[in-house]
């Protein structure tokens, strides 16, 4: 009798001698025809989404005081739910880790991911619930190798090992019925056990806390194994991977891991960091996957090789909406569903989703490059900019010149951040750059001004403030030695897991804390 799955096609005997990519790939088949199907129906597939959200939560304390039973169209939902940020479902949050019931999500949600803090606290505690799991953040992590596969027909993915970085449990903030942990250790802890056959490091050494220790027994435990594929954030697993390469002695990862072929990175941009990784990967075999996965849900991946931009995910368990920039923070701004956006324009991202965030401020903005199939690029952070002297700078255009300014000279950057430098007695004021090279240039002058020429052509508003150096001068640019940006992670607390370098700031605190440690 052939499986149920085969759907009477293929005997028995040439599945089992399949491989077992070969399976995998056939089993995930089904799930590539419902991505297939995506285009044209963006509207149906929210609009799917959200009226499962709303029937889910119509219960909830949130649900009751907003009339979720009665809202059965997208015009309803707008009109009944405020726009919130952290700041206003804090009180909420509080009060579910603390064990209340049918608070924004119904029962008991007993995991929350500690991300970075708000202006009022120093940590977020964001509801991770069973649901989340199950339809958005696990599918995602399915849904990359769906269309890895699909793009890459002679790959041996499953034939080794995937080394997959994680971050730590925080027991220090866990209370009674709930627990707190970065997004990667409760993924850890919740996946299905036969995934730990496939990956290393072992399920004791992901959840270290201390990063330090954890990437030598991670870099140990790796070393020996067939990888072919890393899963993490790229400046983390920058840092394993350097400490492979210490212990093995060896040049390149080719050397170590010859059947590697692919990094599904995100968390920060990957532009500052493909330099390094080719470098160490210097076969052309070697694929790179974007995904767009957060505490608060996994929104978008790269689903085709040839294209920057990511594939937004339409049927998991998050509704989106978007407010365009230029009216972001106005009382009176517009708000946008999927399928009222337009392409090339910067958008504030608002998500509900199965946790219970209710029209929820993400932080980030992105950018659309197509639409019907929606592509995004993550073009900045609403509050990760520099626009000291009306500059508007975000972070996709100091991303893309440095990547300029390192293909002109050579060179190759770790880290960054940047700040401004304001007015003086004489008026003049710039911007400050701090910058980590990998890879230093011969020149760090031409480095800078090759970047700020090519700032200005990215962005018409740091040009017009550029011109003539009447309101902005050239920038400035510091080149701080290696692991200056890791000391001070570590001064911070924030070593390691999904903490990262803030890239861009409208104030010089980060930028002055640094300088301070040299």
């Amino acid at each position: 009798m052939e499986p149920f799955f085969l759907a009477g096609r293929l005997e028995w005997r040439n599945f089992a001698a399949m491989n077992r990519t070969d399976i995998m790939r056939l089993l995930l088949s089904p799930r590539l025809r419902q991505l297939d199907r995506y285009t044209g129906r963006a509207e149906e597939l929210q609009m799917q989404v959200l009226q499962r959200l709303l029937h889910a939560a119509r219960h909830t304390e949130w649900g009751r005081e907003h009339g979720f039973e009665e809202t059965k169209t997208y015009e309803q939902f707008d009109q009944r739910n405020p726009v919130n940020t952290y700041e206003e479902l804090k009180g909420h949050i509080d009060r579910m880790r603390h064990g209340e019931r049918d608070v924004l999500w119904p029962g008991r949600v007993r995991w929350y991911a500690k991300s970075s803090g708000t202006t009022n606290d120093k940590s977020k505690f964001i509801p991770v619930s069973a649901e989340a799991l199950r339809d958005t953040h696990y599918r995602g992590g399915t849904d990359a190798v769906v269309w890895y596969l699909r793009n890459n027909p002679h790959s041996n993915l499953f034939g080794g090992k995937a080394l997959i970085l994680g971050g730590s449990h925080q027991p220090n903030y866990n209370v009674a019925g709930s627990l707190v942990g970065d997004l990667s250790a409760i993924l850890i802890e919740n996946i299905n056990p036969l995934v730990n056959l496939v990956r290393v490091p072992k399920k004791d050494t992901a959840l270290l806390a201390d990063f330090e220790v954890k990437r030598d027994r991670i870099a140990r435990e790796a070393m020996h194994k067939d990888v072919t594929n890393l899963s993490g954030v790229p400046s983390w697993m920058m840092s394993v991977i350097t400490r492979v390469l210490e212990l093995t002695g060896k040049q390149t990862l080719s050397e170590v891991w010859p059947n590697l072929e692919v990094f599904f990175h995100g968390g920060v941009a990957f532009t500052p960091y493909r330099r390094q990784y080719e470098r160490l990967l210097p076969h052309s075999g070697m694929h790179y996957m974007e995904t767009y996965n957060a505490s608060e849900g996994f929104f978008a991946l790269q689903d085709d090789p040839n294209q920057k931009a990511m594939r937004l995910m339409l049927d998991y368990g998050v509704f989106y909406e978007f407010i365009p920039m230029s009216e972001f923070g106005l009382e009176d701004a517009s708000i946008l569903p999927l399928w009222a956006v337009e392409k090339d324009r910067n958008y504030a991202m608002l998500i509900s989703t199965s946790s219970g965030l209710w029209r929820y401020v993400i932080g980030d903005t992105v950018r659309f490059e197509s639409i019907d199939p929606y592509r995004i690029v993550i073009s900045g952070r609403t509050k990760s900019f520099i626009n000291a002297f009306g500059e508007e700078l975000i972070v996709d255009n100091a991303d893309r010149g440095l990547s300029i300014a390192c293909h002109h000279t050579g060179a190759q950057v770790s880290e960054y951040t940047a700040a401004p430098v304001f007015m003086n007695a004489q008026g003049k004021c710039r911007h400050q750059w701090l910058v980590e090279f990998s890879v230093a240039p011969d020149d760090l002058e031409r480095f800078a001004d090759v970047l700020d020429e090519n700032l200005q052509q990215l962005n018409s508003d740091y040009e017009a403030k550029r011109h003539k150096d009447i309101t902005l001068q050239r920038l400035e640019l510091i080149a701080v030695p290696q692991g200056t940006f890791e000391r001070w992670l570590a001064m911070k607390g924030k070593l390691g897991g999904q903490h990262k370098v803030p890239r861009l700031s409208n104030d010089r605190k980060i930028v002055e804390e640094i300088l301070g440690m040299l």
